[in-house]
């Protein structure tokens, strides 16, 4: 590394020095970065592109870092040991509470999820959400001594009443698996809302309570609803699917000790309504769903926000033994809430089914049952209590850290470091931006609330614009969009500064710009460090299967099956060539509704394609083949009149297997840390 630097530091300062006397270069680079970031007074620093930018190679090694990213916990039986989920280290790092420190550390398998204990405490389940498995870690070997093998996105686990059994919400197939723990085998697997998150058995062992994040699909202006699905422990069997109504992103819930309630975090967003809402308060609200655990028990909504300030992306919750306090993790401004749950029960005693109706939007309601809102370091995830109750163990995600709160005195004592890099790269520094609610007005929303894991929500937005109601349009995913400008539906924004930068400020957070500063370092993370999952699910090994064969050729093909030669505009591959999918131009594909303005659309990348409904540009398309068989009749959008119900069958199945292009080299490596038993 030090004969790199001896190399780049010369070069670096003489670029630098020659855009500042030199007088045609600095003009030009003056005019570059002009339109690069579509301001005029933005620094001269060739390093905010051409270093912190770079994807691969030295000096990509030089400017990032490895972080553990702790993403969710759990404590040993006697309090001893603290298990730590390391998201981006892919590791279960074990600590010592009492030297509070890192005694061991166990390779698990890709983007590692939630971790559930045996009931002797002597084996942990990791739920590996990019790798399709649950890793069975032996916690006395400290080894890895299983595989299980789930559906997509493994993500919540919880085990059954007797322990026999391991339930595995998989996020990306939206699914439980219920597996035999004695055998290592799937013995079914139930249908459980839109992306799976959380899974949880109640008090007294009898239901099982699964959590989603998505929606269910529903046309732009009718009332979203999120689907909390009730499953029979003993049976196995889905017994209740609830609609969880105008909520959705429910990461997680927790059940009181006596079992009379069930507390889950969610987000209340106000999408119908234009975004100039912002301005008023109340566009995206943050709270808790509560689920009476009784014959016709309602599920109510109560605010933890206030009228000034939000509590964005809340995401875990802990009760006390004692069933006294409940402690939410708000990840998108770094705090934890502490609510009182008697002054809840009281709440709901006195109030008829219309006044709780009304106190699901009452910025005011929090004062009634917040006791305390505790600051933490960046993101705080998941929380685990200690078996006494006594201490609160906060993963704190952006910070590779835990904090360590006192329940009485409800205060940080401490926080235990978990060892990672220690310093704040550039882009470590834009995705703690991404995750952070700090730049939006009052607090409201964060990046993230609209891009969890800066991918999408699904949800459709009437964005402000000139005229209220118009050019409502799809959330689009963050995930490897570095190389393909350029950015919004309408192509307006060239590069992701612009994307980011005063127009994103004027249109959606209604609040001050991001600094410069800032602004180069969230543009550093989003062009860099945000690749899409392997695509485990219909392509794992990069060998298409026939079906998917058949597909690609009709995805590439110059004719129709009638022999006539295809424009060239209409054909798939024109506007979609790999490795991307996209040929980074505008089109019509006559796809314009009677609200939108007369302009074309940027051609979308494909890659991931199945991860992302609903499709088009204002959500329409609830799947893959409305695309064709409701919304694109016409030739506008691909040539595919010709073909018979099979063979869009098989373009669909094409689509679903298109992935990135760094995993085909990556496939054998990938492939053999997914599947199957070790």
């Amino acid at each position: 590394m030090r004969k790199y630097l001896k190399i780049l530091l010369p070069v670096g300062v003489i670029c630098i020095l020659g855009a500042i006397f030199y007088s045609p270069y600095h003009t030009w680079a003056r005019k570059h970065v002009n339109l690069m970031t579509a301001t005029e007074d933005h620094p001269l620093n060739c390093a905010s592109c051409h270093l912190y930018l770079q994807k691969s190679g030295v000096i990509s090694k030089l400017v990032n870092a490895h972080y553990y990213s702790p993403f969710n916990l759990a404590v040993s039986n006697d309090g001893r040991y603290l298990y730590v989920v390391a998201e981006e280290g892919n590791t279960l790092l074990v600590v010592d509470t009492k030297k509070q420190k890192v005694t061991h550390k166990v390779e698990v398998g890709n983007r590692p999820h939630s971790i559930i204990l045996s009931k002797d405490g002597n084996t942990a389940y990791v739920s590996n959400q990019w790798s399709d498995n649950v890793s069975v870690v032996d916690l006395t070997s400290f080894t890895v001594t299983d595989t299980l093998k789930t559906g997509g996105g493994p993500a919540g686990v919880a085990l059954s009443a007797d322990g026999k059994y391991l339930y595995v919400a998989n996020s990306f197939s939206s699914d439980l698996s219920v597996i035999d723990i004695s055998t290592g085998a799937e013995r079914k697997r139930l249908n459980a809302g839109n992306s799976p998150a959380g899974v949880q058995i109640n008090a007294d062992g009898s239901l099982v309570f699964v959590t989603s994040r998505r929606t269910l699909s529903k046309p732009f202006g009718d009332t979203i609803r999120c689907e909390l699905t009730i499953i029979n422990d003993n049976k196995q069997r889905v017994v209740e699917r609830r609609d969880v109504k105008s909520a959705y992103i429910m990461e997680n819930i927790s059940f009181t000790p006596s079992g009379d309630l069930a507390i889950m975090p969610l987000v209340r967003p106000k999408n119908n309504v234009p975004t100039i809402q912002i301005e008023r308060g109340w566009m995206m609200t943050n709270g808790i769903g509560i689920v009476e655990q009784k014959p016709s028990g309602r599920t109510i909504q109560l605010l933890l926000d206030e009228p000034n300030a939000y509590y964005a992306d809340p995401f875990d919750i802990a009760i006390t033994p004692d069933g006294k306090r409940a402690f939410v993790s708000n990840a998108g401004v770094d705090c934890i809430t502490v609510i009182d749950i008697d002054a809840i029960r009281k709440l709901i005693a006195e109030s008829t089914n219309e006044t709780l109706k009304t106190y699901a939007n009452h910025l005011g309601i929090s004062s009634r049952f917040v006791l305390k809102r505790i600051r933490t370091g960046a993101n705080p995830k998941g929380l685990a209590l200690s078996p006494d109750g006594k201490k609160l163990y906060v993963a704190e995600h952006l910070e590779d850290r835990i904090a360590v709160i006192s329940t009485e005195s409800l205060e940080t004592t401490g926080t235990i470091d978990l060892g990672g890099s220690g310093r704040i790269t550039v882009a470590r520094h834009g995705r703690r931006l991404l995750n952070n609610a700090g730049h939006t007005f009052q607090n409201q929303y964060s990046c993230y609330t609209c891009h969890p894991d800066a991918h999408e929500d699904g949800l459709v937005y009437n964005m402000a614009s000139k005229d209220m109601g118009r050019n409502i349009t799809n959330t689009q995913s963050l995930r490897n969009i570095g190389d393909t400008p350029p950015y919004k539906w309408n192509g307006k924004n060239q590069t992701v500064y612009k994307q980011d930068g005063m127009r994103f400020s004027t249109v959606l957070t209604r609040t001050e710009a991001f600094s410069y500063r800032d602004l180069d370092a969230l543009a550093a993370y989003i062009m860099t460090g945000i690749p899409n999952p392997p695509n485990l699910q219909y392509n794992p090994n990069g060998e298409l299967t026939e079906s998917q064969k058949h597909g690609k050729a009709i995805f590439e093909r110059t004719h129709n099956f009638k022999g006539y030669e295809i424009p060239i505009v209409n054909r798939c591959v024109t506007c979609h060539p790999a490795p991307y999918y996209t040929n980074k131009k505008m089109a019509d594909v006559g796809t314009l509704a009677a609200s939108d303005d007369s302009i074309l659309f940027d051609t979308p990348h494909l890659n991931n394609i199945f991860a992302s409904p609903p499709y088009l540009h204002d959500g329409r398309a609830a799947s893959l083949e409305e695309i064709w068989t409701l919304y694109g009749k016409t030739e506008q959008h691909g040539s595919v009149n010709d073909l018979t119900k099979i063979q869009l069958n098989e373009l669909i199945e094409y689509l679903k297997a298109l992935r990135d292009p760094e995993y085909e080299q990556k496939s054998t490596e990938i492939l053999h840390a997914s599947f199957g038993h070790k």
